[in-house]
């Protein structure tokens, strides 16, 4: 049976959590605060004798974990944990050198691209790099680090193609499809930790103990964003938004679906990839027709056609 220092305990850290709830959906900017005032809180229970020193450990640990998952990223935080996801992705694929003609290339689809787009400027640039591989994938991580597989630009036959590629990617991260994963995780952190916290006030185990349960889960980021690969909802948003980028840059939004349908051919035979990243390349087609007809643009793909062959 819990004794009364424990029920106190579980009373606290759980009215904690419900307040930081509600600071956060009614003003985010407070959520810097919530460490410090979980302190006030577990200092004013130990003063009435109300809580002890384990208690009060556990309401300080909640408020300090709420007060991180609700902080905003900063741009410059946003660059270094795609860099960090960037260094995680080179120790899996062999880079190809950055000055080949075709990295040159790919970045100067990616400057078409975002130089018209909505979000052109970000804290470091967009920086888009060749992963020698025959495998079928493509990432962005945040902060704009962009890794497109040999094996995926040798399906591409134009530069509208490969442009929606490279769209598709950017699409991620002007919509911080990355961040949402890293604050998602830091949400589940906090929850983790108000319960844990709670539970080892209340009991005889260590908050530590328990905590430490669950302390890979910060590298779960990681596995998301490379390995398993975003929503299926934030894949085919990312679709949707690479044809409007590409509308705007002057390419052909309907290459999109073109692109699709050579992955659809092509991926069966190869394990891995975009097959265990992304939507079937059906679902993605079917997504990218319900909206490919709102886009009116003159085509002049041809124009673009020498300049993709002589780097091919």
């Amino acid at each position: 049976m819990r004794s009364g220092k424990g029920r106190w305990a579980l009373v606290i850290v759980f009215v904690l959590a419900a307040f930081v709830m509600s600071v956060f959906f009614s003003c985010a900017a407070l959520a810097p605060y919530l460490g410090s005032g979980a302190q006030i809180i577990a200092s004013l229970g130990q003063t009435f004798g109300l809580i002890d020193n384990k208690t009060a450990d556990a309401i300080v640990k909640s408020g300090v974990a709420f007060g991180t998952a609700f902080e905003e990223i900063t741009p410059e935080q946003e660059y270094y944990i795609g860099r960090g996801v960037a260094a995680n992705v080179l120790t899996r694929y062999r880079l190809q050198p950055t000055t080949s003609a075709m990295t040159v290339y790919i970045n100067k689809i990616v400057n078409a691209l975002i130089i018209n787009s909505p979000r052109p400027e970000i804290f470091n640039g967009y920086h888009a790099a060749i992963l020698d591989s025959d495998e079928i994938n493509a990432f962005a991580t945040p902060g704009g680090h962009i890794f497109i597989t040999r094996g995926l630009i040798d399906c591409a036959t134009s530069e509208d193609m490969l442009a929606a590629v490279i769209a598709h990617e950017v699409a991620h991260i002007q919509l911080q499809h990355g961040l949402k994963a890293i604050k998602n995780s830091r949400f589940t952190q906090a929850l983790l930790i108000t319960g844990t916290s709670a539970a080892g006030a209340a009991g005889n185990t260590s908050v530590a103990e328990l905590a430490n349960t669950f302390g890979d889960s910060v590298s779960e980021i990681v596995t998301t964003l490379v390995t398993n690969g975003y929503s299926q909802a934030q894949e085919l948003d990312a679709d949707s938004v690479a044809m409007s980028l590409m509308s705007l840059a002057g390419y052909e939004p309907s290459s999109m679906i073109d692109m699709l349908q050579v992955l659809e051919r092509n991926q069966g035979g190869r394990p891995g990839g975009f097959n265990n990243t992304h939507p079937t390349p059906a679902q993605r087609i079917s997504n990218a027709q319900n909206t490919v007809g709102n886009y009116d643009v003159p085509d002049t793909s041809s124009y673009r056609q020498a300049r993709y062959a002589a780097v091919r």
